[in-house]
C-alpha cells in the first residue's frame, strides 16, 4: 500500500474520538453525525453498481471486466440486504438506523436531511464531507469511485470499527445492535467486501495515469473522514460540557 495513504488510515485508526465513545451520551451523539458517513458510502457503491453494471431496461451486458460486475453486485447484494441480529433482510443503513432507536439516539437530522437533501442545513463540516463523496458519486470516474469506496472505506472500517467496539466493551456500554452492527462490518469487510472492493480497485488501474488519480482521491476521502472524525469529537466534548453546566 502506498505509504502516504497507510499514513492517512493510520491516523484515523488512532484518533482520540474513539477514547470520547466511553458513555452512551457520547455513542450517541457519534452515531447522529456517523449516519451520514454511513448514508453517503451506500450512495458511492450504487454509483458503482450504475457505472459497471446494466440497472437500465433494455438491458445491455455490460462493456466492463465480467469479474468486476460480478463482484460489484456481491457487495451489493451484502450491503443493502444483509441479515440483522434476528435474521431479518435489511440495508445496512436501516440497520444502523434501527441501532440508533435502540439507543434513543437521533435519528430526525437524517431524515429530515434525506426528504430535502438540503445541505446547507448541515452543520458546515458535516455538509463539506458528505457532500465532497456525493459530488464524487455523481460526477467522478468509475476508477475514483472504486479508490473512495476501498481506501476510503471498506479497507479503514475493520481497522476502525474494532478500536470503537473496544471501547464499547470496556466501559460496558449496553448496545447489542449496535455492537452487531459494528461487529458485522468488522468481519464482512475484512473477510469479503474489502478484497472485493481490492480486486475491483486493482481491475480499474489499468495505467498510471488512473493510478495517480485514485491515489489522489484516496488521500482526500481519508482526509474528509478525519475532518468528520474532528467535527464529530467537538459535538461530543460540547455534549458533555453541556452536562457540566446544568445544575
Amino acid at each position: 500500500m502506498d505509504i502516504q495513504i497507510r499514513k492517512k488510515m493510520d491516523q484515523l485508526n488512532n484518533h482520540s474520538l474513539y477514547r470520547s465513545l466511553a458513555d452512551m451520551d457520547s455513542l450517541k451523539c457519534f452515531m447522529q453525525y456517523h449516519v451520514f458517513a454511513v448514508w453517503d458510502f451506500m450512495s458511492l457503491l450504487k454509483s458503482l453498481q450504475q457505472k459497471i453494471t446494466c440497472v437500465s431496461v433494455p438491458w445491455l451486458d455490460s462493456d466492463f471486466d465480467p469479474r468486476l460486475v460480478r463482484l460489484v453486485n456481491e457487495i451489493v447484494v451484502g450491503e443493502e440486504s444483509d441479515l440483522d441480529p434476528y435474521g431479518n433482510p435489511m440495508s445496512h443503513f436501516e440497520m444502523y438506523k434501527n441501532a440508533m432507536i435502540e439507543l434513543d439516539a437521533n435519528t430526525k437530522n437524517i431524515e429530515d436531511f434525506l426528504g430535502e437533501l438540503n445541505f446547507s442545513k448541515l452543520p458546515k463540516e458535516l455538509a463539506e464531507v458528505v457532500a465532497f463523496h456525493i459530488d464524487l458519486a455523481l460526477n467522478g470516474s468509475v476508477h475514483e469511485i472504486a479508490a473512495a469506496f476501498f481506501f476510503g472505506r471498506e479497507k479503514l472500517i475493520p481497522e476502525m470499527f474494532e478500536e470503537i467496539v473496544k471501547i464499547l466493551k470496556a466501559n460496558q456500554l449496553v448496545c447489542p445492535y449496535a455492537l452487531y452492527y459494528f461487529e458485522r462490518h468488522i468481519e464482512l469487510d475484512a473477510n469479503e467486501h474489502g478484497p472485493m472492493a481490492e480486486k475491483c480497485v486493482e481491475i480499474l488501474g489499468g495505467s498510471e495515469v488512473k493510478r495517480q488519480q485514485m491515489k489522489d482521491i484516496a488521500i482526500k476521502s481519508l482526509e474528509m473522514r478525519n475532518r468528520l472524525w474532528n467535527f464529530i469529537e467537538s459535538e461530543i466534548q460540547k455534549t458533555k460540557s453541556s452536562h457540566l453546566l446544568k445544575p
